[in-house]
């Protein structure tokens, strides 16, 4: 049986208390999210939320079956160019395999690190795995229904 790739939706809500310089940060913070140096998406910069920017922002991207991490990483524009502010690699373990079913949503929410290993901010995103689609049966199908006008009898939907 040939294994598909998967569509991971991944959405970059927002960032918390993030510093630059052990100040705090005032503005033009935008996120990235790296599968690898190939695969990666950027939010738009938020120019107004300073150190606790928002972007909810929804990626879609392919998910290599051999990937063991996904790199966020925020950054800012400055006049001098970009200047990264923490990053964090999340474990792909933490949305695939276990108990996660997939096409559930979670919410998750990991602290930033910046280039010296010092805690830099927490960033707030939401991940969904989207398994390859099955065919089901036409018997099949009706078997999830569930009956809207609050009867307890099942059997007619089946």
């Amino acid at each position: 049986m040939e294994t598909k790739s998967r569509a991971l939706e991944f959405t970059v809500l927002s960032a918390e208390e993030l510093r630059i310089d052990n100040r705090y940060l005032k503005k033009n913070a935008f996120a990235v999210v790296s599968i690898d140096p190939h695969n990666f998406r950027m939010t738009k910069v938020d120019s107004e939320g300073g150190s606790h920017p928002a972007w909810n922002e929804k990626f879609v991207m392919d998910l290599p079956s051999q990937q063991r991490f996904i790199t966020l990483e925020v950054k800012c524009r400055t006049s001098s160019g970009e200047k990264s502010i923490g990053s964090v690699k999340v474990p792909v373990s933490e949305f695939i395999g276990g108990y996660t079913p997939e096409n559930c949503l979670q919410f998750l929410s990991y602290r930033l690190l910046d280039a010296r290993g010092t805690r830099n901010g927490i960033i707030n995103f939401s991940v969904r795995v989207k398994g390859p689609e099955k065919a089901c049966s036409s018997q099949a199908a009706g078997i999830g229904k569930i009956p809207i006008d609050g009867r307890r009898n099942f059997s007619s939907f089946l």
